[in-house]
C-alpha cells in the first residue's frame, strides 16, 4: 500500500509551489493549540470540567491519568477532540464525579498542569469545540517574504481546502491498512474507540479525494450547479435549485461553502455531475466506502473549505515565521500550513496509528 503520509503532500495545493519551506515542530512550543469551548459553565453538577495544558502526552495518556487520581474509570472521563503529544495543548476534560469532592491535582506529573476547573451537568462529548486556536512557529525559512505576505492576505477571505490532516491517517497510512483489515476480517480491533478511528480514517481518505479533485478543478470554493452548499459552522446543508448571484454572494462572504460527502448510507445529496464525481470517487474505493455503509454509518457533508479567523503572520527574524489564527472545530492547522510552506515536521517520525 502506497504511504498516505506521503499522499498527503502529493493531495493538490491552491498554488503550485509553496512560497517558503520551513520546519515544523522543532520543539513542542514551536505548536500551540488551545481549544475553544462554545458555551459557558454551569458552575454546579456532577461533572468536574478541567482545562489542562499538556506538554509530551498525548490526550488518551492525559484522560487516563486523571482518571487514576480521581478514582473514576476511563470511561467516566471525556474530551471534545484529541491532540497531539508533540505540541504545547491546553484542552478540556471532564470527570463525573457525582457528589465526591474535586481531587487534588497537585501531584500531576511534569507536563500536565491544570489551569481551570469547574463544575457542569453534563459530560464532554467528541466534537464540543466552537474551535481550536493556533499558533505555530515554522523555523528555518527559506522563501519569498513579500509573497508568504501576499499569501496570507488571500488566504485570510478565500481559506484554504478543508483536508483532513495526515494523522488522520496514522502513521504510514496504518489507519487506512487497519480499515481495510477490519473490514474484510483480518484484523482485530481492541475496542470500540479503536474502530472509530479507523472508520474516521476511511471516510476521510474518500472526502480527500473528492476534495483533491475539485482543487484540481479550480472549483473547491465555487458553487456548482448540483453542489450541497453547508452553512458556516454548521453540519445543515441544502442544494439550492440554482447557483444565482444570492449565492454566490453567501459564497464570498463565508456563510456557506460546497461540501463534499462524509461516506456512509443513504442517497448522495448532490446532483448532476457533482454526484456523478462523487460516486465515482467512492467507487474507487469500493471496500471502504462499502464498510463504511455495513458499520452503520449515514450519508453526512463537510465542507471543502474552511476560512481561519484572527488570521496573522510575524516573522521574528529572517528565518522565523510566527501564524496566529482560529480554526473550526474538526480543520486541521496543517491543511493551512501546506498553502504556505513546503515544511517538514520534525514530531511526523513519532507519530502512530492508533492512540496509545
Amino acid at each position: 500500500m502506497a504511504d498516505l503520509r506521503e499522499s498527503f503532500f502529493h493531495w493538490p495545493r491552491t498554488i503550485e509551489q509553496p512560497l517558503t519551506s520551513a520546519t515544523l515542530r522543532a520543539t513542542p512550543e514551536d505548536f500551540v493549540v488551545e481549544e475553544k469551548m462554545p458555551y459557558v459553565l454551569a458552575g454546579t453538577g456532577e461533572h468536574l470540567w478541567v482545562k489542562l495544558r499538556k506538554r509530551g502526552y498525548n490526550t488518551e495518556q492525559v484522560a487516563k491519568q486523571l482518571a487514576r487520581m480521581a478514582g473514576v474509570t476511563r470511561r467516566e472521563v471525556g474530551y471534545a477532540g484529541m491532540k497531539d503529544r508533540h505540541a504545547i495543548s491546553v484542552q478540556w476534560f471532564s470527570l463525573h464525579l457525582a457528589k465526591r469532592p474535586d481531587p487534588d491535582w497537585s501531584s500531576l506529573p511534569d507536563g500536565m498542569a491544570v489551569v481551570e476547573s469547574a463544575r457542569h451537568s453534563r459530560k464532554l462529548k467528541t466534537g464540543a469545540l466552537a474551535g481550536n486556536r493556533f499558533v505555530i512557529v515554522l523555523r528555518d525559512c527559506q522563501g519569498d517574504h513579500e509573497g508568504v505576505h501576499r499569501r496570507s492576505e488571500e488566504i485570510r477571505t478565500r481559506g484554504v481546502p478543508n483536508y483532513f490532516g495526515e494523522q488522520r491517517f496514522g502513521h504510514g497510512g496504518g489507519n487506512i491498512a487497519a480499515a481495510r483489515a477490519m473490514f474484510n476480517g483480518s484484523g482485530a480491533v481492541r475496542d470500540r474507540k479503536t474502530g472509530g478511528i479507523y472508520l474516521s480514517a476511511a471516510r476521510s481518505l474518500v472526502f480527500n479525494d473528492v476534495l483533491a479533485r475539485r482543487v484540481t478543478a479550480g472549483t473547491w470554493d465555487q458553487a456548482l450547479d448540483g453542489d450541497a452548499m453547508i452553512l458556516n459552522g454548521s453540519r445543515s446543508f441544502f442544494v439550492p435549485e440554482t447557483v444565482d448571484e444570492v449565492i454566490r454572494q453567501r459564497l464570498a462572504e463565508g456563510d456557506v461553502h460546497p461540501s463534499g460527502p462524509l461516506w456512509g448510507r443513504g442517497e448522495l445529496s448532490t446532483l448532476s455531475a457533482v454526484r456523478e464525481m462523487e460516486a465515482a470517487i467512492a467507487a474507487g474505493h469500493a471496500d471502504l466506502a462499502h464498510g463504511l455503509e455495513t458499520a452503520g454509518l449515514e450519508q453526512e457533508r463537510r465542507a471543502l473549505r474552511v476560512v481561519p479567523q484572527d488570521f496573522s503572520i510575524q516573522w521574528l527574524d529572517a528565518a522565523t515565521l510566527s501564524l496566529t489564527f482560529v480554526l473550526p472545530s474538526g480543520s486541521y492547522a496543517t491543511a493551512l500550513l501546506r498553502e504556505i510552506a513546503d515544511y517538514r515536521d520534525a514530531a511526523a517520525s513519532a507519530w502512530v496509528s492508533e492512540p496509545a
